[in-house]
């Protein structure tokens, strides 16, 4: 899976990057190599959601995808 990413130069240094296709899915680093690591973790914790809380009915499938 390919995802566009926007970097952005942060006011206080460093950077900070979103995820559009992703809501919410934003991070920081104060240098390029630390932004680019802490992507992969924000797209990781963004697509991780817990379904706890998911109720499934009798009609509903629930499947695992690797991306």
């Amino acid at each position: 899976m390919k995802l566009k990413v926007i970097i952005h130069d942060s006011e206080e240094g460093g950077y900070w990057a979103e995820v559009p296709a992703i809501p919410g899915c934003a991070t920081q680093g104060e240098t390029y190599e630390e932004l680019i690591q802490n992507i992969y973790d924000a797209v990781e914790g963004c697509l991780s959601v817990d379904l706890k809380d998911f109720k499934q009915t009798s009609k509903d499938k629930l499947i695992e995808l690797a991306i």
